[in-house]
C-alpha cells in the first residue's frame, strides 16, 4: 500500500477533546498523523464551530454535542469518534447524511460497568452507605437488621446485551438466580433464563438492573407503574441512560419505602462540568447511591477504548473502512497494493453508481475492485483503480460535480 496519500498525513487535523485517553494520541502517533490536538475539556457549540476549522478527523467523549449545526459549519471534518459506548450526543442522522461517519466502542468498558453494578448490588444490601455516612459523623450503626446476603438473591437484568451478559456472568458466580428480559433473542449463558416479559421479571426480582441503549422505546420505559410492579422492598440500578428512569417516581417509591434502595450513575439532565450542581429529587435520600456516570470510568477501560476508536477512525482515514460505524454502510476493505483508491458518499437514488463508473470508463481506467453498500438513503462506494491514475484530482472534482454526491476523495496513490 501506497504512503502517498492526497492530503499528507502530518497535514491531516485531529481534534481530541473531553481527556480522550492518552492511547488515542499514542495510535495516531503511531499511525504518522501529527497535527493532534488534544484537550481536558468539552467545547460549547460556539467554541466547537469555531475549534473545528480545517479539523477532519474527531475525538469526543459524552459531553460534546454535535449537532447538525456543528456537522454543516464543519466541511473539513470526515469522521467523527465517540471514545464510549453511547453515541446518543452526536445527531447520526445528520452526520450521515453529511457524509460523516460515527464510530464508538460497544465492548470496551463492558467489565467496568458491570463490576460497579455488582459492588452497588452488596453495598446496598449491606446498607453500607448509610452506615459509612454515619461513621464519619461519629455515630456507631454496628448491626445486622436490614443486612443480607446476595446470595440466593434473584436479579432481574432487563436488556441482555454486551453488559447485562457480562453482568449475569458475574452475579451467577455469587451465587445469584438470574433471569433477564431482552425485546430480541439472546444466547444464554450459564443458568440464566428468560423471564418471558418485563412484568414477570419485575415480580420476581429482588435486584432489577438497566441495561438499554436510548431509543424512542426505551424513554421514559421505567415509570410509576413499572415501579409499583417491583417487588416490595427491591432495588433498582440505573447504570445505563439517564432517560430511562422518572426519578421523581423512583423517589417516592424510596420515600414510602416500597423500594428498599437504589444505584443511579445516570441522570436525565448531567452537570457540564465538574463545577456545576447535581440537581436530582434523589439527594438525601437513605440508602441510595449516587455516582457521577462513571460507570465505564476506569483506567482499563478507558485505555482501551482510545485505541479501539482511535483504530477505527484512522482505518477510514488510512483505507477507506467504514466497519464498526454506527450511522454508515459498513465497509471492511482490504489493504491493496499498486492501486489508487477513490471514495465517494452518495445519495441513494437509482443510476448514481453507473454514473460514477461511466466517468471511469470515460477515462479509460481500469478499475480492478469496487466496494459498494447502502444504508437508508446514503450509498458508500470504494473503488480501486489501477496503477496511478493520471489527472486523478481531477478525477475526484468530477465525481464530486455529480449530483447525487455527498463528498469523494482520492484516498492514495500508486
Amino acid at each position: 500500500m501506497s504512503a502517498n496519500y492526497s492530503l499528507p498525513k502530518e497535514r491531516i487535523k485531529v481534534l481530541l477533546l473531553e481527556g480522550v485517553a492518552q492511547t488515542a494520541a499514542d495510535a495516531f502517533d503511531a499511525a504518522g498523523y501529527r497535527s493532534v490536538e488534544r484537550l481536558t475539556t468539552a467545547l460549547d457549540a460556539e467554541e466547537l464551530k469555531e475549534k473545528l476549522d480545517g479539523v477532519r478527523l474527531l475525538g469526543i467523549r459524552p459531553r460534546t454535542k454535535i449537532s447538525d449545526v456543528i456537522v454543516r459549519a464543519a466541511p473539513r471534518l470526515i469522521a467523527v469518534g465517540c471514545f464510549s459506548v453511547g453515541t446518543n450526543q452526536v445527531d447520526l442522522r445528520a452526520a450521515c447524511a453529511a457524509g460523516v461517519p460515527v464510530f464508538n466502542a460497544p465492548f470496551s468498558n463492558t467489565r467496568s460497568v458491570a463490576e460497579l453494578t455488582i459492588a452497588e448490588i452488596v453495598m446496598l444490601y449491606r446498607g453500607v452507605f448509610p452506615k459509612s455516612v454515619a461513621a464519619h459523623q461519629g455515630r456507631w450503626m454496628k448491626t445486622a437488621q436490614g443486612s443480607h446476603e446476595v446470595r440466593g438473591k434473584t436479579l432481574g437484568i432487563v436488556g441482555y446485551g454486551n453488559i447485562g451478559s457480562q453482568l449475569a456472568m458475574l452475579a451467577e458466580a455469587m451465587g445469584m438466580r438470574v433471569i433477564f428480559h431482552d425485546h430480541t433473542d439472546k444466547l444464554q449463558h450459564g443458568r440464566v433464563l428468560p423471564a418471558g416479559d418485563l412484568k414477570a421479571l419485575l415480580a420476581q426480582s429482588d435486584v432489577v438492573s438497566l441495561h438499554l441503549p436510548e431509543t424512542d422505546a426505551t424513554k421514559n420505559m421505567f415509570g410509576e407503574a413499572e415501579i409499583r410492579a417491583m417487588k416490595p422492598g427491591a432495588f433498582l440500578i440505573n447504570n445505563a441512560r439517564g432517560s430511562l428512569v422518572d426519578l421523581e417516581a423512583l423517589a417516592t417509591a424510596l420515600r414510602d419505602g416500597r423500594l428498599a434502595g437504589a444505584a443511579v450513575d445516570v441522570f436525565p439532565v448531567e452537570p457540564g462540568s465538574n463545577s456545576d450542581e447535581l440537581q436530582t429529587p434523589l439527594r438525601g435520600l437513605d440508602n441510595v447511591i449516587l455516582t457521577p456516570h462513571v460507570g465505564g470510568s476506569t483506567y482499563e477501560a478507558q485505555q482501551q477504548i482510545g485505541s479501539e476508536v482511535a483504530r477505527k477512525l484512522i482505518d477510514y482515514s488510512d483505507i477507506g473502512s467504514t466497519f464498526g460505524a454506527v450511522n454508515f454502510p459498513q465497509v471492511q476493505l482490504p489493504v491493496t497494493d499498486n492501486v489508487t483508491r477513490f471514495l465517494q458518499v452518495q445519495r441513494n437514488l437509482p443510476g448514481e453508481l453507473q454514473r460514477l463508473n461511466e466517468i471511469f470508463a470515460r477515462r479509460a481506467v481500469n478499475i480492478t475492485g469496487q466496494h459498494y453498500r447502502t444504508d437508508g438513503e446514503v450509498g458508500y462506494v470504494v473503488l480501486d483503480a489501477e496503477g496511478q491514475v493520471p489527472d486523478s484530482e481531477e478525477l475526484v472534482e468530477e465525481i464530486r460535480a455529480l449530483p447525487g454526491t455527498i463528498r469523494a476523495r482520492r484516498l492514495h496513490s500508486a
